[in-house]
């Protein structure tokens, strides 16, 4: 009842103000108190839901609006808001409100705004109101907005945000409802149309008009001539600042921003800049990569490249630089975002993000001498003298270089000002601090997402029970996370960032880390390069990590610093101005030193070494390295750094609390940090570990060497601890930044002596189980040890060198003592140690040479080609005498074991005790000689036995490559006597005895057999061997035991038989010229042996091992390996190339005949144990076999024939013999397969070479092998698309596409090759190609135009050969005639045998099909693929009917004659279905491929010229035999016959024959197809006009008139 008694009230009051002027709205407000007080309820519920009293009721407040009294129209608009706001106004009253509101608009300031408020209260009261009413009603909002009143126009402003606001608001509710509200259709901008709700029709209309509106455009809903640019823009904005995620699922309002707002602000950007509306577009530009990147993936691709080019192009207003560089400072906030941009456009080619960084390093070092270069960390070669002095200056001085907070950002940033007409004062230097951020952002960015996820993948990963946490863990292994994850993809996409991003990265931080910042931006920029670095070292990315560890090592420890330190030297000090010191101003008076931002470099260097230690590998040198330099700096008693003392304060920042990473910078933290990282080792695993060992013990190494190259070398006992002057070469190492130790006596080496000779004795004794790496570390130890005891020569003897030769002796004996029962290996080292220590013979002197003097001499020997090492030289007689004694316990040791050794370590072992035999130690000379040696010579005798029964295998061999070896040393000193016992006692003996034998174990011992053997052979049958008397034998036995082997054995000992086969046919090449008639029956002999071995390839079926026997009788071999097979054809290619080398000519026909069926048998060969694959490159059989087939001599008759079609076989490989290797159920490999792909891409290209180089030789022609060629390549032509890939990993060109060439003459069997090669291409089905990317699209359809252009050229003029029979010659029009079809129809013609899509140019059937229409259809066909190829075919088959070309005459007069009914039953096809459906469709406008089709033909018959008398040739009988001439005219006959004849022979024949279907088109009364043309009849003048069908039809007819003489 409120709201009655409210309007009571105020109906009083109205009456009360009109009763004078305004006596109508007195009677209708006393109307309306009198209803009111005879019945408030009936009242109440009238006006509610809009009943007959309603209007009673309200018209006096609509009366009062109405009139010009502005008191009057304000108590009325009063009423009329606060009824709304109660709700207590029909909504059928909602139109009369807003039209009454905009009569009364043009009242005073007060009215609009009541206006205003009262829209507010309507629309956000109703939410009913939409379409025509709510545009009514913001078109009041937007003129009352253009108000010159401020107050009005920003009321209004206010006003349309908030309605607009709710306008979407009202859409969001909608999708919320579960009830379907009233769908509406909607055209969308790309032309197609959606059904939308009422809601969400009018938050699309609305926003639409808003971005017609911002474009200058005419808008669809709003009535609204014009609108600020900038306004449109401002509520745009906010729409898609709180609606973004409503604008997602909603494609219709994408639509929009992509059809219409995209435009708007490229075009906005792109135009001369003008603040106030540059800056707004770059605001929603910010929305729409921030919020749309996903579904406007192009448009943000183009808005960031364009913002990249702003930045970079110093053309641009800076205030535009510097709003782009504040959106750019945004999106690189967004750490998801940037990854997303990597992903979306680095992958695509774009490297949009690649350009951003690249365009950030280019702008923060555009200005190196603003931002203060050098001032930070490194000042006139110093490090660290005036850098926190220098901050404190520019932090004074706002002129001066330098970056920082306060001097350089703006209080507001500039892209928030949206109330400035023109562009803010902007610091200079603002735009490089807007670079510096997003830099800082982009690393911050990285890390935030790969840091957590490293510690939960790697750290805080789940452990079995028992396992240690690892708290030095490696680097993240992305390959064994779930590829699905979209972690796993985004930790992928940060290396990728990486990977791609470090080198512009690097460069633009190690820039602005090294100029003037202020505090907390070089805090900043250093935790990037910390981020950067931990990321790299988290992914496993080595290069980057090291790039950037690197660059952090040269702040943190200058080399200069480290130079300069060794050559300061202390110098009075001479007053100087405080005021210069405090500042910085004053030069560097104090001894070098490092400073604050130094140490935090440093810092942060020993902090990422120490999180990625796990990682760290072979960089561990370098960080060893830096934190050696840093030790000595910071240790220097002459050195300063820039934090003395732990509370150390900088420029006035003692009140202030500071960085973490600012703080605790004094030299004791430091150095336990640095002791931390080396503690931390112990939670290093085995091989992280050896990583950090290996790189102390390389930097230790340096160390020593330069101190040696130094010349800091003890040169006597009394002068060890001694140093000598450093050389300039150690100063120039100085100067690169490593730091030489001063000291290195002899109790620092004799510790590390003792250290190592304790881990060597204790190594040793815990190898017991450790399988594999047992050899291994036993052989490292001893050559380890053996460096220890054993001295050079070339360095003096100090007391020093000798203790530590005898620790090392010491240790040997330990070892041998507790485990030299374990050695397997390394007994060369020992023999040699202990030797090392035995006193040589005296040398004689010599005029020239005096060994003494050459020894004493201290001049170092010019030979020499390394440095002096430290400590070794030959010992005193004393020292030899406690030497010997220590190696000579070793040695008894040894030989207590004696059993143990193989043969040539118990050579060692005698030729070592001979030499202590030797020693002047007279005990010892005589228990080496008399005890020592006679119990080696009991072992040796006891040892002996049949090598060849030997079941251990090392022993075996042992012997076997002994007795080789002999023979290899002392052949060539053997009589032929000798080598005839060798070969038939021997060599021969042993071939038959490990024949015998079987078993894998065997197997090493035969390889090792026949490769000695065959060095023998290689390096002797020239000179010993063929000399024999019984060399027949000897080569018939030997090739005899070769060919056995690989028929017989294992197929593992096949490839060194052949191998051993193949050595000893090239040592016959050097055969001197007395022996040379003997190497006939060597070649003669091994082709007997190939032979045979190709014929068990050839029997590739069976799978069953053979014994000698079952092969004996025709049994099958066991498969050849891949390798087997490549061993026998260089066998093959040797044997060739020697017999073609001495005799000068080729192999006869026949032989090549047979080599090359072997040749085949071994390139199909299928039972393989080994295939590799053959897709992108020959596997190594094949690329053998291709390299012997290459290499016969084409010059043998008949040869070339037999190549060429032994090749055309190859390349049909590929199509026809593929095959899937058989997998061995216990194998878990994948399923390999046999492709033959590179063989065919090998041969194609071979075969047309081949052809061109012999296409004049009649016998390819004669014996097929054209045909054979022909017939190869048609394969691939036919199936073109359902050919194999050419390629798996490269992009060679598809085989349906490799060249090809057709000669010109050809007999009846080689065109029907040829025509069928034309009809696989013009036929094949090209369904797959419409999925082909449209470069892909566009090469294949270059490659169609080529296939007609080749069939224009090359086959049309010669195919009417009168040699062709006549169905040959019309299978070419036929072909011509399917391939031109655009489209299929189920409703006529060939679509009725249901065949799919494409099938009909595959058919093989060329029956002719009667064309009936029946009565039409209107079935609209499916189009074919590749029409503009189908027209190519059509014009084409025009070309051949004309007389356009008068080239070879009379071959086209046949083949026109022969063409022609094909030509014009496909015509015919084309208008009587036209004219069919054409009566039955009705105005139902036909498909555009059918309109054309019509229209093409039409033109195409009117400018066709026709031989003469070819149309009467086609239509006869014998069209060849009348082709080129015909019989006279009969005038015999009747007037209508004699004219049809007439016409047959006239050269627009072809429109008599269709003048019935001609005159249907030409009278068909509704609209035909048209198409604008170039008018060729000279009345036209050349003009372009405008032709349908009937018009083209009536010019036919005109035509026929013309041949008849019609004017």
């Amino acid at each position: 009842m409120s709201s009655l008694a409210f309007l009571v009230t105020e109906l009083q009051s109205l009456a009360s103000e009109t009763r004078r002027k305004h006596p109508d709205i007195r009677e209708a407000a006393e109307k309306s108190l009198a209803i009111l007080r005879a019945s408030p309820e009936q009242a109440n519920a009238s006006l509610a839901s809009d009943g007959p009293q309603s209007e009673d009721l309200l018209r006096p407040v609509f009366m009062g609006c109405a009139t010009k009294n502005a008191k009057v129209v304000a108590i009325s608009l009063g009423s009329l808001q606060r009824l709304i706001a109660l709700k207590a106004v029909p909504q059928s009253a909602v139109e009369h409100i807003i039209s009454t509101m905009n009569d009364a608009m043009t009242q005073g300031v007060d009215i609009q705004l009541r206006i205003l408020q009262t829209l507010v209260s309507l629309i956000t009261n109703f939410p009913a109101i939409h379409g025509d009413q709510l545009g009514d009603a913001l078109l009041l909002c937007f003129k009352l907005q253009e108000s010159k009143i401020a107050v009005v126009s920003s009321t209004a402003a206010a006003t349309l945000r908030q309605l607009v606001m709710f306008v979407v608001d009202k859409m969001v509710d909608e999708d919320r409802q579960d009830s379907s509200p009233e769908m509406h259709d909607v055209k969308l901008p790309d032309g197609t149309t959606k059904s939308l709700g009422p809601s969400a029709r009018d938050a699309f209309a609305v926003f639409e008009d808003l971005c017609l509106l911002a474009n200058s455009e005419k808008p669809n809903f709003l009535n609204l001539d014009f609108l600020h640019k900038t306004f449109a823009l401002e509520l745009i904005e906010s729409v898609l600042t709180n609606y973004h995620d409503s604008f997602r699922v909603h494609p219709e309002l994408i639509q929009l921003l992509r059809h219409h707002l995209c435009p708007l602000l490229l075009k906005a950007l792109s135009e001369r800049p003008v603040f106030p509306l540059t800056l707004r577009c770059t605001r929603v530009v910010f929305l729409l990569l921030k919020q749309f990147s996903v579904e406007l993936e192009t448009e943000s691709e183009v808005f960031l490249m364009l913002l990249i080019k702003i930045i970079t192009d110093e053309d641009h207003p800076q205030w535009m630089r510097v709003l782009a560089m504040e959106i750019m400072r945004g999106l690189c906030s967004d750490a998801e975002l940037m990854r997303n941009v990597w992903d979306r456009y680095e992958a695509s080619g774009s490297k949009v993000f690649t350009a951003l960084i690249t365009a950030l390093n280019r702008l923060v070092t555009e200005k190196p001498a603003m931002l203060g270069l050098g001032y930070s960390l490194d000042i006139n070669g110093v490090a660290g003298m005036v850098a926190n002095a220098a901050v404190g200056v520019v932090g004074m001085m706002g002129g001066g270089a330098g970056l920082s907070l306060q001097g350089s950002a703006m209080k507001l940033q500039c892209i928030d000002q949206l109330d400035k007409a023109d562009s803010p004062p902007i610091p200079e230097s603002y735009i490089y601090l807007l670079g510096i951020q997003c830099l800082v952002s982009l690393c911050e960015g990285l890390a935030s997402f790969t840091g957590p996820l490293y510690t939960q993948i790697v750290i805080q990963r789940p452990r079995a029970a028992g396992e240690a946490v690892n708290r030095a863990p490696p680097a993240l292994d992305i390959s064994t996370l779930p590829p699905d994850e979209a972690a796993t993809k985004h930790l992928i996409i940060v290396q990728n960032i990486i990977s791609g991003g470090w080198p512009a990265l690097l460069a633009a931080l190690s820039f602005v880390i090294s100029t003037n910042l202020s505090d907390e931006l070089f805090v900043d920029v250093l935790a990037s390069y910390q981020a950067l670095v931990n990321v790299s070292g988290m992914l496993g990315l080595t290069t980057p990590r090291d790039a950037f560890f690197t660059s952090l090592a040269k702040f943190a420890v200058p080399t200069r610093v480290v130079s300069c330190l060794n050559t300061y030297q202390d110098v009075p000090q001479t007053p100087r101005s405080t005021v210069a010191e405090n500042f910085g101003l004053a030069g560097p008076t104090g001894p070098p030193g490092l400073s604050e931002r130094n140490l935090a470099c440093l810092k942060v260097l020993i902090g990422s070494a120490m999180f990625l230690s796990g990682s760290l590998a072979e960089s561990w040198y370098n960080i060893l390295e830096v934190l050696q330099n840093a030790e000595y700096v910071l240790t220097s008693k002459t050195a300063i750094t820039g934090t003395p003392k732990k509370n150390r304060t900088v420029s006035g920042a003692s009140t202030q609390s500071r960085h973490p990473m600012l703080t605790d910078l004094d030299v004791d933290t430091l150095q336990n940090g640095i002791q931390r990282l080396f503690d931390g080792s112990k939670n290093l695993d085995d091989g992280a570990f050896k990583c950090f060992v290996d790189a102390l013990c390389k930097l230790s190494a340096e160390m020593v060497e330069m101190q040696s190259s130094a010349g800091v070398v003890p040169d006597s006992d009394s002068m060890e601890d001694g140093l000598s002057s450093p050389s300039p070469s150690i100063h120039h190492r100085r100067l690169s930044g490593i730091h030489i130790p001063k000291t290195f006596n002899s109790a620092i080496r004799i510790q590390a002596a003792r250290v190592l000779d304790d881990i060597l004795e204790t190594v040793p004794r815990n190898l017991g189980s450790t399988g594999d790496i047992k050899e291994d570390v036993q052989k490292r130890v001893l050559d380890v040890l053996r460096q220890q005891v054993m001295p050079d020569a070339q360095v003096m003897s100090t007391s020093t060198s000798v203790e530590l030769r005898k620790m090392g002796l010491e240790t040997l004996h330990e070892i041998l003592q507790s485990s030299g029962h374990t050695l397997v290996v390394g007994w060369e080292m020992i023999f040699e140690m202990l030797s090392s220590v035995c006193k040589p013979l005296p040398i004689a002197r010599t005029p020239s040479v005096d060994s003494v003097s050459a020894l004493s001499s201290t001049s170092s020997p010019p030979g020499r080609t390394k440095p002096l090492l430290i400590g070794f030289g030959t010992p005193s007689e004393k020292s030899f005498t406690a030497l010997i004694k220590i190696a000579f316990q070793s040695l008894t040791l040894v030989c207590d074991s004696v059993t143990a050794l193989s043969p040539e370590h118990l050579r060692l072992c005698i030729s070592t005790l001979g030499q202590f035999g030797r020693q002047a130690d007279t005990n010892i000379a005589l228990t080496a000689a008399a005890s020592l040696l006679w119990s080696v010579s009991d072992a040796i005798q006891g040892k002996r036995k049949d090598v060849e029964e030997e079941p251990r295998s090392e022993v075996r061999d042992g012997a076997i490559q002994t007795l080789f070896r002999t023979m290899q040393l002392y052949g060539g000193t053997l009589s032929l006597e000798t080598w005839e016992q060798c070969v038939w006692e021997v060599t021969f003996p042993l071939l038959d005895q490990l024949k015998q034998q079987e078993g894998e174990d065997w197997n090493e011992s035969k390889i090792l057999a026949l490769q000695s053997i065959g060095g023998i052979f290689h390096d002797f049958l020239a000179s010993k061997i063929l000399h024999l008397g019984r060399f027949g034998e000897v080569w018939d036995v030997f090739v005899n035991h070769m060919q056995d082997t690989v028929l017989l054995d294992s197929r593992t000992i096949s490839a060194p038989a052949l191998r051993c086969l193949e050595k000893a046919v090239k040592a016959s090449a050097s055969a001197p010229p007395e022996v040379q008639d003997r190497l006939h029956g060597i070649w003669e002999r091994v082709w007997v042996s190939i032979d045979k071995v190709g014929e068990a390839v050839l029997r590739r079926t069976g799978l069953q091992s053979p014994t000698k026997k079952s092969f004996a009788e025709g049994g099958m071999p066991k498969p050849f390996t891949q390798e087997s097979l490549v061993a026998f054809v260089d066998v093959i290619q040797c044997t060739r190339s020697v017999s073609r080398s001495f005799t000068g000519s080729e192999w006869s026909i026949g032989r090549i005949t047979r080599l090359m069926v072997i040749l085949k048998g071994i390139l199909t060969y299928p039972s393989s144990p080994d295939y590799r694959p053959d897709i992108d490159a020959l596997p190594p059989v094949q690329l053998v076999v291709m390299e012997t087939i290459t290499g016969i001599d084409l010059s043998v008759s008949g040869s070339p024939s037999l190549i060429m079609r032994d090749l055309s076989e190859y390349a049909t490989l590929a199509f026809l013999a593929s095959f899937d290797v058989p997998q061995d159920p216990h194998s878990q490999t994948p399923l390999k397969r046999i492709t033959y792909i590179a063989l065919s891409k090998k041969t194609m290209p071979l075969l047309v070479d081949l052809f061109v180089k012999y296409r004049d030789m009649a016998e390819i022609y004669v014996d097929g092998t054209l045909e054979s060629v022909l017939s190869a390549y048609s394969i691939p032509v036919k199936l073109k698309y359902d050919c194999p890939a050419a390629s798996k990993f490269g992009k060679d060109p598809p085989f349906g596409r490799r060249p090809r060439q057709i000669p010109d003459e050809r007999i009846e069997g080689i065109w029907r090759q040829v025509i069928d090669v034309f009809r696989g291409g013009i036929l094949a089905d090209c369904a797959p190609a419409e999925e082909f990317p449209l470069d892909v699209q566009e090469a294949e359809e270059n490659f169609d135009l080529a296939l007609i252009s080749s069939l224009e050229i090359d086959v049309v003029p010669h195919f009417g050969d009168s040699r062709l029979p006549d169905i040959l010659v019309a299978q070419l029009a036929k072909i011509l005639q399917r391939g031109s079809r655009l489209y299929e129809s189920e409703g006529r013609g060939l679509s009725r045998s249901g065949s799919p899509v494409g099938s009909l140019r595959n058919s093989q059937d060329y029956v002719k099909v009667d064309v009936s229409v029946g009565h039409g259809s209107t079935d609209s066909g499916l189009l074919l693929p590749r029409e503009r190829f189908s027209y190519w075919c059509f014009d084409l088959l025009f070309l051949i009917c004309s007389d356009t070309t008068k080239d070879q005459e009379q071959s086209r007069k046949r083949l026109a004659a022969l063409s022609l009914p094909s030509l014009l039953h496909r015509c015919k096809m084309t208008m009587e279905a036209y004219v069919a459906d054409e009566s039955l469709r009705g105005n139902l406008p036909f498909p555009r491929a059918r309109e054309d089709e019509l229209l093409y033909v039409l033109r195409k018959l009117l400018e066709l010229r026709l031989w003469y008398g070819s149309l009467w040739a086609a239509l006869s009988e014998t069209p060849s035999q009348h082709c080129i001439t015909q019989p006279s005219l009969d005038t015999t006959l009747t007037p209508s016959l004699l004219i049809a004849d007439a016409v047959k022979r006239s050269s627009v024949g072809h429109l008599f024959h269709f003048y019935a279907v001609l005159c249907e088109i030409a009278s068909i009364p509704r609209k035909t197809p048209s198409v604008w043309t170039m008018a060729g009849q000279a009345d036209l003048d050349g003009a372009v006009v405008q032709l349908d069908a009937r018009d083209l039809s009536r010019k036919c007819l005109k035509e026929v008139g013309r041949e008849m003489g019609v004017p």
